[in-house]
């Protein structure tokens, strides 16, 4: 079930699933230590009509934010009960504390006793051997805990007579058949057990009267610790500055950094520039505060594979930290370039991938070939996407004076690598490509090295290093020239996606595979705009993987087995991703020699807001067919993407509708030298 309405701090992520239970609780890290591993926690009502769960299909829910922010404003409504309540949700930006408000209306003309039930199943450290949960009479709270890690589960009722939890229980499940505490409220009684431990979960109950066509308010809230005394002092903060006071300041301190963005956002129709705020908040909640961009944190993608998305991809986090320099968040992607820093091998290159508190990932990139023979389990893109992105960091943030350290610690050993990382022809060296699927020499990678050496030679030239400004941008030259020679198929009059080495044949082997990540060839400034051979190879990726369903969108490449719902690849080459979509429309944006010429990419961009959940959520890639969420939700990446495209396409909109159509054309982006740059 995809992941929705994320929230966060940096330190504590909150996802829900599609009927706004809790499923994902990160912390103290975003994308490491799900405390609640895909476990479903349930919030529930009790009057005496009746007993529901959140989830009961008698409930009518409409999920979103508030505007501009990242509080939640879940609507529902159950009809037969003459019930309806509002939940907002949020994790305090000071604190590490989730806030739960819910304002609950009585739509009969009687007074009824409503009991509120808040239910937490937790796996601490991300398994459920050992915990503990227990009822503390002076918090009025239930307090889990196991090693360094505490949580309790607070609430309070708006009527003084009862105004702190009314009941609780506590339990084990999973176990000698028990399924959790939340069963022993249906009947809206608590047993009241104070001490459970091994694998556990609590419930809580709020009691509150509501008088005839009336509303209340009440909370929740869940502190988390390292030790019961850090729990205790937030949970003091919360008695004292009052759980209203910490969700107004996190509401309008979202408001105000979302608004930071200096880009002309009111000459967008209000749809795109409201989405493309949402984009920027909802890849603020993937950041960890020490610098990892998480690629996604959807746990629903363990019963796959058994592993997640929760890790920092360079490359993706690359992409991402350009997409925030952009918009002008700067100390984020320098916690990004921090974490890079520190994890760069000696020998110039990055890992597959990484955890969040820096330790190397799990990967499934062999160290050895099929002859048995040595290779470097990397995606070669990543190293270089980072230095590449790194150079545009400090040009967008007007710290060049300060990148020295930055030069000596991490561009020169990647720059290095680089260049040594070659054949003979001097393309790069084989590795696994963006998909993580085939080893061999890709068009993106190769697009990407020409990038990172023409970023590294910058850096060069900026810091008097001449002699390695020359050499690296004579290193780059090879890599276009060795493209062109080799990844060109002149019988097809288009670029090639691979090249493999063939051991039986003693050369490379080409890939005519269409694959739409070749639009690297342009956007990493490998080559012009203009260049036939470009225009062509992204005309005919447009022909061969538009999605020809009532869905439409573009897919990865011909025949993708990823999550693969159909054989007719005719019709649908793969599933339409978010972001191979927007790529394409990167290009149309581009190109744009007009401004109706920014239509169809405007266009695609609405795709992208059509096929998100209401709540702005998108999904890595959407069902052919019925255009649901597949694979993870929300994907970083895909935000990012969004983020970017709207950057450069209002970024040309202002060139002619503000300067002149004559003007922009003749002022259109210098791809080489300075690719990529808002």
């Amino acid at each position: 079930m995809a992941r929705d309405l994320p929230i966060g701090n940096g330190n504590v992520l909150i996802n829900f699933d599609a009927a706004y239970n809790i499923r994902d609780m990160y912390y103290p890290l975003v994308g490491q230590e799900n405390q609640s591993s895909d476990h479903l926690s349930h919030f529930g009502i009790w009057c005496a009509q009746d007993f529901f769960w959140i989830d009961h299909p008698e409930v009518q829910k409409k999920l979103n934010y508030l505007e501009d922010s990242l509080i939640t404003n879940v609507e529902c409504k159950h009809e037969r009960l003459g019930l309806s309540f509002v939940i907002r949700d949020g994790v305090d930006v000071q604190q590490n504390v989730f806030l739960r408000k819910i304002r609950i209306d009585n739509h009969f003309d009687a007074e009824r006793e409503i009991k509120l039930y808040f239910h937490l199943d937790l796996q601490i450290y991300g398994n459920g051997v050992g915990d503990t949960i227990y009822y503390d009479p002076e918090l009025h709270s239930l307090l889990f805990y196991k090693g360094h890690r505490y949580m309790s589960l607070s609430g309070l009722s708006p009527d003084a007579d009862m105004q702190f939890p009314s009941a609780y229980a506590t339990g084990q499940k999973g176990i000698h058949g028990l399924e959790g505490t939340w069963r022993d409220a249906e009947d809206g009684h608590l047993g009241g057990n104070p001490i459970a431990q091994g694998s556990v979960d609590g419930t809580l109950e709020l009691t509150l009267l509501l008088p005839p066509n009336s509303s209340k308010e009440a909370w929740f809230w869940i502190c988390f610790g390292h030790t019961k005394q850090e729990v205790e002092r937030t949970e003091s903060l919360l008695r004292t500055e009052t759980p209203q006071a910490l969700l107004q300041r996190t509401h309008d301190h979202w408001v105000k950094w979302v608004n930071q963005d200096a880009h002309q956002l009111s000459l967008l129709k209000p749809e795109l520039a409201s989405f493309y705020k949402r984009c920027l908040l909802i890849t603020r909640t993937n950041v960890d505060n020490r610098g990892a961009i998480i690629a996604a944190n959807d746990s629903d993608i363990l019963k796959f594979a058994k592993d997640t998305y929760s890790y920092m991809w360079p490359r993706d986090g690359a992409l991402v930290s350009h997409a925030l320099d952009r918009a002008g968040y700067y100390e984020l992607s320098r916690k990004f370039f921090d974490f890079c820093m520190k994890v760069l091998t000696p020998e110039g290159y990055l890992m597959h991938k990484y955890n969040p508190d820096s330790s190397v990932g799990s990967s499934w990139h062999p160290w050895v070939d099929g002859q048995g023979k040595k290779q470097l389990a990397i995606q070669e893109d990543e190293t270089a996407l980072v230095l590449y992105t790194l150079w545009h960091h400090h040009k967008l943030a007007g710290t060049l004076e300060s990148s020295r350290q930055d030069y000596e610690n991490f561009v020169k050993p990647a720059a290095d690598f680089l260049v040594h990382y070659r054949d003979a022809s001097g393309l790069p060296l084989p590795s696994y490509d963006l998909w993580e699927e085939r080893y061999g020499v890709l068009a993106f990678t190769v697009a990407s090295v020409y990038a990172g050496l023409i970023a590294a030679a910058r850096f060069a030239d900026y810091h008097q290093d001449k002699a390695r400004a020359v050499y690296y941008t004579d290193i780059a030259n090879q890599v276009k020239k060795a493209a062109e020679q080799q990844l060109f198929a002149a019988d097809q009059n288009r670029f090639l996606r691979a090249l493999y080495w063939s051991y039986e044949e003693n050369k490379y082997v080409p890939d005519y595979t269409l694959d739409m990540s070749m639009y690297g060839l342009f956007d990493f400034g490998l080559f012009e705009l203009d260049d036939p051979r470009i225009v062509n190879t992204m005309r005919i990726l447009k022909e061969k993987l538009w999605v020809h369903t009532d869905i439409g969108g573009i897919a990865r490449y011909e025949n993708d087995y990823y999550h693969q719902v159909t054989n007719d690849v005719a019709k649908v080459p793969g599933n339409p991703w978010f972001i191979c979509t927007l790529w394409y429309a990167e290009w149309l944006v581009a190109t744009a020699r007009a401004a109706e010429d920014l239509q169809e990419a405007e266009n695609l961009m609405h795709w992208a807001i059509r096929h998100a959940l209401p709540s702005g959520t998108m999904a890595e890639q959407v069902h052919p067919f019925t255009g649901a969420p597949l694979s993870v939700s929300p994907l970083t990446w895909s935000h990012a993407s969004f983020i970017k495209v709207t950057q450069e396409y209002l970024s040309k909109l202002k060139k002619f509708t503000l300067v002149g159509t004559k003007q922009a054309t003749d002022a259109s982006e210098d791809k080489v030298l300075e690719p990529v740059v808002g």
